[in-house]
């Protein structure tokens, strides 16, 4: 008999350098949302691969930045926590990156007494000669991690690190059921399916002053059916989500559910509303309210 391997592997690194969409290529599924505006991932998100002789727990962080106000503190706690119960944290840079965008961050990584893969990202967009160049520095910023060529997009060399990923994981039991991908309920990925089309089709601060909320998921055996709200902080933006006679709302509310009928596999229904929640991002309650806050 093999013996059984299961540990914690932590995604983290800046903001939009690949770590959703290499989250997603690991676990084959659409768990983190992608799109190409910075902080687009704002919790932790756990993606559970399942072997008969291992489990490897993925965890995909928002992307590391200098906190401005209270939510943007709370992501940067999902970060610490991902130092703090990791078996193997995966550090991932893009081609031209020099360093965290907080200082504090990267000397851990030095310090890492648990294995550091470097996993240089968009290799695809460069030439060779400067591929050599940025294997050199990184060697010499962190001696003691391995670094690892990748296109996250492309899909290469992903299978070779996942192997990798497998040969380091320590020896034990599953640490959830073998038929998990997550750790987040079904309302979490409505919430997000929703939010990643806020982040596609509106600009500037809108997509940052939104937080959704589900409030009924009703499934049965046809169809699923979903009551979501569109959280904003200001009536201006509130007429911006809605648009003229309703037709912005009306978009992402379609897109919307045409992916939700994908990731469910089942004929869904979806109402969108939207409301006014003051500052909320710099409000400790709601932000506990919503997830963000874990004290």
């Amino acid at each position: 008999m093999t013996e059984h391997k299961a540990g914690f592997v932590n995604i983290i690194g800046n903001p939009n350098v690949g770590k959703s969409t290499l989250m997603n290529a690991f676990v084959g599924e659409k768990l983190s949302i992608i799109t190409s505006k910075a902080q687009t991932t704002r919790h932790r998100i756990l993606g559970i691969v399942n072997g008969d002789d291992f489990q490897v727990i993925l965890s995909d962080t928002p992307g590391i930045i200098k906190p401005a106000y209270e939510l943007q503190s709370s992501m940067m706690d999902f970060v610490k926590s991902a130092f703090e119960d990791a078996d193997i944290l995966i550090y991932m840079v893009e081609i031209g990156e020099k360093a965290l965008k907080d200082e504090r961050f990267f000397e851990k990584l030095q310090h890492s007494k648990i294995p550091v893969l470097l996993l240089l990202n968009k290799i695809d967009t460069t030439e060779q000669e400067t591929i050599e160049e940025q294997v050199q520095y990184w060697q010499e910023q962190l001696p003691t991690a391995e670094i690892h060529l990748i296109s996250a997009l492309m899909n290469f060399n992903i299978k070779g690190v996942f192997e990798r990923i497998i040969e380091l994981l320590p020896v034990s039991p599953p640490f959830y059921p073998k038929d998990q991908l997550t750790d987040k309920p079904e309302r979490f990925f409505v919430n997000e399916t929703i939010r990643e089309k806020i982040l596609q089709f509106y600009k500037k601060e809108i997509p940052y002053a939104v937080e959704i909320e589900t409030e009924e998921f009703f499934e049965d055996d046809s169809i699923i059916r979903m009551r979501a709200v569109i959280m904003v902080e200001r009536d201006s933006q509130k007429g911006i989500i809605i648009g003229h006679k309703g037709e912005a709302l009306k978009r992402v509310g379609v897109e919307s559910r045409k992916d939700l009928e994908k990731f469910f596999d089942k004929q869904v229904h979806l109402e969108l509303y939207v409301k006014v929640n003051k500052n909320w991002r710099s409000n400790a309650n709601q932000l506990k309210r919503f997830g963000y806050n874990q004290g």
